[in-house]
């Protein structure tokens, strides 16, 4: 089930706090519950993509993009991302997730988001992402100067850049599998 509770709470927190600039971090803090856990009794991969959006939403709200976001019709999608888990999260356990902006090209905005536990990096996310509007993908370019912005991108550090590139060459759509057989 969605955590709409746990969003709820964070949106609310993230409307009374300080604003941000776009290439600050928004800190969050949760708990792992035991409906967040897998088989092994660590927190889910695929929970932890579901909790990431507790931090990607309250940190577009407090730059401003979300009000934005909404005032002009458009939307967000998750055009790709790539994790790097490294330590266990169990029951019970508090984190810390960082959320930031990196930059953007000319179709995709990237952001990295992070969970902490003890001062330890407990997951890496690096996020493509797109706004949109009913004609496809908005320049993203054009979001900071809708909010009246003077505003470039950084320049992608080389790790991002690679992703692309790597990203590039993954054919769409998938090939078939030679050794599959179907009926």
């Amino acid at each position: 089930m969605y955590p709409i509770f746990r969003m709820i709470k964070g949106v609310a927190q993230s409307l009374r706090a300080e604003k941000l600039d776009f290439f600050d971090t928004h800190v969050s803090h949760h708990i792992c519950w035991p409906w967040d856990l897998d088989f092994w009794f660590e927190l889910n991969n695929g929970r932890t993509l579901t909790l990431f959006d507790l931090g990607r939403v309250p940190h577009s709200i407090r730059i401003g993009i979300i009000g934005l976001v909404r005032r002009k019709g458009w939307a967000m999608a998750v055009a790709g991302v790539s994790v790097r888990y490294r330590k266990r999260v169990r029951a019970f356990h508090k984190v810390e997730m960082h959320t930031r902006l990196i930059g953007w090209d000319e179709r995709f905005v990237y952001m990295e988001q992070s969970l902490w536990r003890k001062g330890e990096c407990t997951c890496n996310m690096l996020l493509r992402a797109a706004v949109t509007d009913k004609n496809g993908i908005v320049a993203p370019q054009k979001v900071p100067e809708a909010m009246g912005i003077d505003l470039q991108s950084p320049d992608l550090p080389a790790w991002v850049q690679s992703w692309i590139a790597a990203d590039a060459e993954r054919p769409w759509p998938p090939e078939p599998n030679p050794h599959e057989t179907r009926p």
